[in-house]
Protein backbone atom coordinates (compact mmCIF):
# COMPACT_ATOMS: atom_id res chain seq x y z
CA UNK A 1 0.00 0.00 0.00
CA UNK A 2 1.32 3.43 -0.94
CA UNK A 3 1.95 5.90 1.88
CA UNK A 4 -1.02 8.49 0.65
CA UNK A 5 -3.47 5.26 0.89
CA UNK A 6 -2.16 4.37 4.14
CA UNK A 7 -1.98 8.20 5.60
CA UNK A 8 -5.26 9.22 4.26
CA UNK A 9 -6.70 5.88 5.78
CA UNK A 10 -5.48 6.58 8.89
CA UNK A 11 -6.81 10.17 9.18
CA UNK A 12 -9.95 8.53 7.85
CA UNK A 13 -10.64 6.47 10.89
CA UNK A 14 -8.45 8.99 13.24
CA UNK A 15 -6.17 5.75 13.86
CA UNK A 16 -3.31 7.79 15.44
CA UNK A 17 -1.34 4.74 15.82
CA UNK A 18 -1.66 4.27 11.80
CA UNK A 19 -0.86 7.81 11.54
CA UNK A 20 2.50 7.52 14.01
CA UNK A 21 3.57 4.31 11.91
CA UNK A 22 4.01 6.63 8.64
CA UNK A 23 6.15 9.19 10.15
CA UNK A 24 9.79 8.39 10.51
CA UNK A 25 11.71 8.91 13.93
CA UNK A 26 13.37 11.93 12.45
CA UNK A 27 10.36 13.17 11.36
CA UNK A 28 10.44 16.96 10.59
CA UNK A 29 7.39 19.39 9.39
CA UNK A 30 7.40 22.88 8.62
CA UNK A 31 4.63 25.15 9.31
CA UNK A 32 3.65 27.46 6.40
CA UNK A 33 1.99 30.14 8.82
CA UNK A 34 4.91 30.79 10.17
CA UNK A 35 7.87 28.33 8.68
CA UNK A 36 8.83 27.14 12.39
CA UNK A 37 9.54 23.38 12.47
CA UNK A 38 7.90 20.59 14.60
CA UNK A 39 9.23 17.31 15.30
CA UNK A 40 7.30 13.74 15.48
CA UNK A 41 6.39 14.10 18.41
CA UNK A 42 5.01 17.82 18.70
CA UNK A 43 3.15 16.59 15.36
CA UNK A 44 1.74 13.22 17.19
CA UNK A 45 0.49 15.83 19.40
CA UNK A 46 -1.11 18.16 17.16
CA UNK A 47 -2.69 15.51 15.13
CA UNK A 48 -3.91 13.93 18.36
CA UNK A 49 -5.89 16.97 18.88
CA UNK A 50 -7.40 16.79 15.45
CA UNK A 51 -8.29 13.75 15.75
CA UNK A 52 -10.22 14.51 19.31
CA UNK A 53 -12.34 17.23 17.44
CA UNK A 54 -15.49 16.84 15.66
CA UNK A 55 -15.09 19.72 13.63
CA UNK A 56 -11.60 19.12 12.18
CA UNK A 57 -12.43 17.69 9.09
CA UNK A 58 -10.64 16.54 5.65
CA UNK A 59 -13.33 17.55 3.24
CA UNK A 60 -11.15 16.48 0.32
CA UNK A 61 -7.98 14.47 -0.30
CA UNK A 62 -5.82 13.67 -3.42
CA UNK A 63 -2.57 12.44 -4.53
CA UNK A 64 -0.96 14.52 -6.80
CA UNK A 65 2.20 12.35 -7.48
CA UNK A 66 3.72 10.15 -5.28
CA UNK A 67 7.13 7.82 -5.92
CA UNK A 68 9.28 5.88 -3.75
CA UNK A 69 11.24 9.53 -2.92
CA UNK A 70 8.19 11.57 -2.58
CA UNK A 71 4.68 12.56 -2.13
CA UNK A 72 2.57 15.68 -3.39
CA UNK A 73 -1.09 15.79 -1.89
CA UNK A 74 -3.53 18.73 -2.10
CA UNK A 75 -6.47 18.63 0.78
CA UNK A 76 -9.37 20.74 1.75
CA UNK A 77 -9.87 20.73 5.31
CA UNK A 78 -12.23 22.35 8.27
CA UNK A 79 -10.62 23.46 11.29
CA UNK A 80 -11.77 24.20 14.97
CA UNK A 81 -11.71 27.79 14.24
CA UNK A 82 -14.44 27.41 11.99
CA UNK A 83 -12.20 27.96 9.05
CA UNK A 84 -11.65 26.19 5.80
CA UNK A 85 -8.05 26.00 3.95
CA UNK A 86 -6.76 24.36 0.45
CA UNK A 87 -3.74 22.63 1.41
CA UNK A 88 -0.80 21.49 -0.82
CA UNK A 89 1.43 19.35 0.94
CA UNK A 90 5.07 18.13 -0.15
CA UNK A 91 6.71 15.36 1.98
CA UNK A 92 10.21 13.52 1.65
CA UNK A 93 9.98 9.58 1.94
CA UNK A 94 12.54 7.60 3.30
CA UNK A 95 12.04 3.81 4.13
CA UNK A 96 8.14 4.01 3.10
CA UNK A 97 7.90 6.39 6.09
CA UNK A 98 7.49 10.58 5.86
CA UNK A 99 10.50 11.93 7.03
CA UNK A 100 9.77 15.71 6.20
CA UNK A 101 6.68 17.38 4.75
CA UNK A 102 6.16 21.03 4.31
CA UNK A 103 2.59 23.01 3.14
CA UNK A 104 1.46 25.93 1.75
CA UNK A 105 -2.41 26.49 2.31
CA UNK A 106 -5.06 29.31 1.23
CA UNK A 107 -7.90 30.35 3.54
CA UNK A 108 -11.03 29.56 1.58
CA UNK A 109 -14.73 29.84 1.74
CA UNK A 110 -16.84 27.52 2.68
Amino acid sequence: MSIFNKWSDAFETKNIDAVIECLHDDYTFVRHQSGTKMNKSEMIEMFRGFMSSDQVKVVEKRRLYENDDVLVEHTVMDFADGTREAVMGFSRLKDGQIIYSETGATLIDK
